[in-house]
């Protein structure tokens, strides 16, 4: 039996020199006990997901104006399954609401409450919302927020770091594109280093934005809320677990930040999408981990790091960087995985 029969193996051997290349005959425990298991284990938890989220019922129309490929939108409509019938969501100015979610003519776009709040102000609104049912003695009900990056890092986080501060119990999650997609692909504060954007041109002068991407979800873990974590479509058992446990919460903040390829903006192929989602953590350019009870932990650690250049090689938007970029995007992406398992530790 090879290496690749039967399972899928998306590692590059490529990059790796030939003496130091793992053969079942060199290294049979390696592949037989780590990754063949690992791999089987993460295909089974796909299953499984699949079956629980298409015994509920869809919550988001399905009619909409999504573009192809669009990790939000199938991170949104496995949310709603997930949150349920018991929910009221608000969704601010941003891709989201522009493919007619919030609802258009006098309709809605979702068979649950769901309205437009300002993109400075979601978490205030959802917080009012909160102390109401509170209030009644409906504190159960899900009050959730679906927001881009630039509702969130930028316009709406005097906001969300108030909320957070006075420990409202909301669930806010982030989906973060890494620009303003719905009006035109300009660079939000999240946008990382090197990227295009239209407002961050590649030219002689210029070679993409030239300030590093604001870090979020750490950023809300140093506001002490009792839950954050990292989420990505691509491994949607991971975010649906992470889902259901900012459900529990009942002390205080939960806040789930979602990465979101963009076909679109980042200009890969519409097909691509979970791929591109894979390689994102499997390069440890996005872990995926969760912050609980004052306590880091990462939830899907990768076996083999995969090089960078294989993630940026798969989009357009870093068509332009140099040897020299990959190698400090390289460091840079090494030293934060490094410096993320110490606080994992502690």
């Amino acid at each position: 039996m090879g290496v690749n029969d039967g399972i899928r193996d998306n590692t590059n051997y490529s990059t790796i020199p030939e003496g130091a290349r793992p053969t079942l005959e060199k290294n049979d425990a390696f592949f037989t006990k780590k990754r063949f298991g690992f791999i089987f284990n993460e295909e089974k938890k796909t299953k499984e997901v699949y079956k629980e989220i298409t015994k509920v019922q869809d919550l988001l129309s399905p009619g909409n104006s999504a573009c192809l490929g669009c990790h939000a939108e199938l991170a949104l409509r496995t949310t709603l399954r997930i949150l349920g019938p018991n929910t009221i969501l608000a969704i601010p100015p941003g891709c989201m609401g522009g493919i007619g979610a919030v609802g258009f003519n006098g309709g809605a776009g979702a068979k649950i409450p769901v309205f437009f709040p300002l993109l400075d102000n979601t978490a205030a609104m959802l917080a009012g919302i909160k102390r109401k049912y509170i209030r009644e003695g409906r504190g159960d009900i899900n009050v959730v927020a679906f927001a881009g990056d630039g509702g969130t890092a930028d316009a709406g986080f005097q906001s969300l770091s108030g909320a957070a501060e006075r420990g409202e119990n909301i669930i806010y999650i982030c989906y973060d594109n890494e620009a303003y997609m719905n009006t035109g692909v300009q660079r939000s504060g999240t946008t990382p280093k090197w990227s295009w954007t239209q407002t961050t041109p590649v030219g002689e002068q210029t070679h993409g934005k030239s300030q590093k991407g604001k870090d979020m979800p750490m950023i809300m873990a140093q506001h002490n809320i009792p839950y954050v974590a990292t989420a990505n479509p691509s491994y949607m058992h991971d975010y649906i677990a992470k889902l259901k446990k900012a459900m529990k919460v009942k002390n205080g903040m939960s806040y789930i930040h979602l990465y979101s390829g963009c076909p679109t903006g980042w200009k890969f192929p519409t097909e691509k999408t979970i791929e591109v989602g894979k390689l994102a953590v499997e390069t440890n350019l996005y872990p995926l981990w969760e912050y609980e009870d004052g306590k880091f932990r990462l939830t899907y650690e990768v076996l083999k790091r995969r090089p960078i250049s294989e993630y940026t090689e798969s989009m357009q938007k870093y068509s332009h960087l140099t040897e020299q970029n990959l190698a400090e995007l390289q460091q840079n992406v090494d030293a934060n995985y490094k410096r993320f398992k110490k606080l994992c530790k502690i």
